[in-house]
């Protein structure tokens, strides 16, 4: 069974996630900065509870969120507790609310942290706003009942073997309610599956196998064996990404994403296991469904959350 995740925002429904920068909060004083911010966070708790709804409408089984939920919240200057916003009680609240939609209804939530959170920086200032960053997810994660906070292994810096040896150190350093949660993913110019296989394995951490990330920066397994790998390292269902390539796989650059996924470029080696795949298409709902029709048309069992009351 297929159980197919949409990731952190909508392309048609009018469902949308608010933000700011730390400039324009800058801006403000302290009291007024909270203010604003627990406004963000208050509306992005309902943007989320709707979110959910709608997943749980148009079965889908498994939604990413947004890893700005509560925003800026690790910045140096205008970071914050949620205890010290005004109705932080009450924003909590609200996420644990969702959080209890989505278990009643059977829907997976994740996070994928934003592309500068690196457990394999020779910096240590930038391996400790990451940390920063990673526990404060995971704080919501706890909230809402998230079981995935996925990361890349991020970059060699010149030295690969050097640079995942800081990625492993430093996974040793992780909390429980981030390590419990913290899974690695390939990447489509630095980290094949075959790079943090072993690190994952070593660490007990599970592997998110992104097929398209692997088709951009193959390393000798196939696809076959790195799924059959990937889904060696879960206690629970593994989690895969899937995306087509915008101008095609023999494009001078075939990284970028198509805004739906072209039916092949969905693996055959996945379709008779459980499995959470989350659809990585500019398109988001809409590719979704498209592909949703275009599996059932082939016959593959997907999932379908109960529906909502």
């Amino acid at each position: 069974m297929i159980r197919l995740g949409l990731c952190c925002k909508f392309h048609e429904a009018p469902i949308t996630f608010r933000t700011a920068t730390a400039t324009a909060l800058g801006r403000l004083p302290r009291e007024g900065q909270l203010e604003k911010i627990a406004a963000l966070c208050r509306d992005n708790a309902a943007a989320l509870q709707e979110a959910l709804r709608f997943c749980a409408r148009h079965r889908i089984g498994c939604f990413r969120i947004n890893s700005q939920i509560l925003p800026v919240k690790t910045h140096p200057a205008v970071g914050y507790r949620a205890a010290d916003l005004p109705g932080g009680a009450d924003i909590v609240r609200a996420f644990k609310a969702c959080g209890a939609f989505a278990r009643r209804h059977d829907l997976r939530l994740t996070f994928h942290p934003d592309q500068f959170v690196l457990l394999s920086s020779p910096s240590p200032e930038v391996t400790r706003q990451s940390l920063r960053d990673l526990e404060a997810q995971a704080e919501v994660a706890g909230w809402v009942g998230a079981d995935v906070i996925n990361i890349h292994g991020g970059g060699a810096y010149g030295d690969k073997p050097a640079a995942l040896a800081r990625l492993a150190a430093t996974l040793d350093t992780l909390p429980a309610n981030v390590r419990k949660r913290l899974t690695l993913e390939n990447d489509d110019r630095v980290y094949t599956p075959s790079d943090l296989l072993p690190v994952c394995r070593a660490a007990g951490l599970p592997f998110v196998y992104d097929v398209h990330h692997h088709r951009c920066l193959p390393d000798g397994l196939s696809v076959a064996e790195a799924t059959a790998q990937a889904r060696a390292t879960w206690n629970r269902e593994p989690l895969m990404h899937v995306s087509s390539p915008k101008d095609g796989p023999r494009s001078a650059n075939p990284r970028p994403h198509h805004a739906f996924i072209t039916p092949a470029d969905f693996p055959v080696e996945w379709l008779a296991h459980d499995l959470t795949v989350e659809v990585e298409a500019k398109a988001k709902e809409v590719a979704l469904e498209k592909l949703r029709v275009a599996l059932r048309q082939r016959g593959v069992p997907l999932f379908e959350p109960p529906t909502t009351s």
